[in-house]
């Protein structure tokens, strides 16, 4: 299983974790690595995600707003109210994982994290970014922030 944090202004995978379960404590995990990597605006940064029972426990709510961040979950059933997770989910099966071996689960987790770091975020172009990389868009805001 992989549970992301998606940065939905540069579309960059800031925080990610992978485990053979999909509980609270992954997601927990995805969490803390996108703290560690981003800002968070206390009250103002919102973790959108679907109404799995991982997202949506006593557990995780608190966590997200021990961090100061808002939670919100999509309507049951409605994909689209999640687009963005789902695209990248789609985009990781088809341009890696199903085009891929792994011999181990170990072998798996290095190799979709390195996708994740130095193609999707780096490299990948996205057209609606402009045909840039999520860490160009994601440095042109910071410039642009520290400029103001």
């Amino acid at each position: 299983y992989l549970a992301t944090v998606l940065d939905c202004c540069t579309k960059k995978v800031v925080g990610y974790a992978m485990a053979d379960h999909m509980r609270t404590s992954l997601v927990r995990q995805a969490i803390d690595m996108a703290v560690r990597r981003c800002p968070v605006d206390r009250g103002v940064t919102v973790f959108h995600s679907d109404r799995g029972s991982q997202y949506t426990s006593q557990r995780f709510l608190d966590h997200l707003r021990s961090y100061g961040i808002r939670p919100s979950v999509g309507n049951t059933g409605v994909c689209w109210d999640n687009a963005w997770a789902e695209s990248f989910n789609a985009t990781l099966k088809n341009e890696r994982v199903h085009r891929m071996v792994y011999p181990t689960k170990g072998k798996a987790i290095s190799d979709i994290a390195s996708w994740i770091e130095l193609i999707y975020n780096h490299v990948r172009l996205h057209s609606a970014l402009g045909y840039r990389t999520p860490n160009e868009v994601e440095r042109e805001l910071m410039n642009l922030t520290k400029a103001a």
